[in-house]
């Protein structure tokens, strides 16, 4: 029989735990795993592992910086890994964990809402007042995008009339 540590499953599992543990480089309170970028870990009988990753926007300057992190931990603890960027199924911020959204909001970054789209507001032209965004600083609904391309393409500026404090927040996909 082979060895437990060599069976697919427990090796999946393995480089799914080494995986969680390597943080997001452009949102470093963030793993990989939570933000939903890891999409399959698969390995053969032979023990050699094949990972796909989800970019979440095509031409994402942190894509390669990602895929060396995953290829860098999974060699270090001795996995023998292909790492791959795919974009079929597309990236969506429904892929991001409940875990991933409370550690965006604990950092200052509002997660995607499922409502983050507000079909009222669509009559209004201004995407300040279309997009949604609560802030995560306090928790306030009466937000404003200033700007909706913000340090990167995932990401927009807002600004909270509450507690007046500006934010960025991940882009509903």
């Amino acid at each position: 029989m082979a060895n437990a540590d060599l069976r697919p499953a427990s090796l999946e599992r393995r480089a799914r735990t080494i995986l969680a543990a390597i943080a997001d480089p452009e949102i470093p309170a963030v793993s990989i795993v939570d933000l939903g970028i890891v999409d399959t870990v698969v390995s053969d009988a032979d023990g050699h592992l094949e990972v796909h990753l989800l970019p979440t926007f095509i031409g994402c300057p942190a894509t390669e910086i990602i895929r060396t992190n995953v290829i860098g931990a999974l060699a270090d603890a001795g996995l023998n890994a292909t790492v791959s960027l795919v974009y079929d199924p597309p990236w969506s911020s429904e892929r991001i964990t409940a875990r991933g959204r409370e550690q965006l909001r604990a950092s200052g970054f509002a997660p995607p809402s499922r409502d983050s789209l507000d079909p009222q507001r669509l009559s209004q032209l201004r995407l300040s007042t279309v997009f949604v965004a609560n802030c995560p600083y306090c928790g306030s609904a009466n937000t404003t995008m200033e700007n909706l391309f913000g340090p990167t393409l995932c990401r927009s500026i807002y600004h909270c009339a509450k507690c007046k404090q500006p934010f960025e927040s991940f882009k509903q996909l």
